[in-house]
């Protein structure tokens, strides 16, 4: 069921279900199946897409000086 790309616990949530689609207002979930959710609302015919799910964002690198780099 869940991809090995986030883990093998991924919790349910129409944010990342195959059937759920963001609203104009990126508020709500319009489901093909429940009508109108919240994101993290989830239903039994809920089915994981992990290319709906976003990226958390790294940190910077940090700054590295040219003498970091010399023997």
């Amino acid at each position: 069921m869940a991809s090995k790309l986030f883990g093998k616990n991924i919790e349910p949530a129409c944010a990342y279900c195959a059937h759920g689609f963001w609203a104009s207002d990126h508020k709500m979930i319009l489901c093909e199946k429940k009508g109108v959710v919240t994101p993290f609302y989830y239903c039994r015919k809920f089915v994981y897409a992990p290319l709906k799910r976003v990226p958390v964002k790294t940190p910077p690198l940090p700054e590295y000086d040219p003498s970091d780099f010399t023997l």
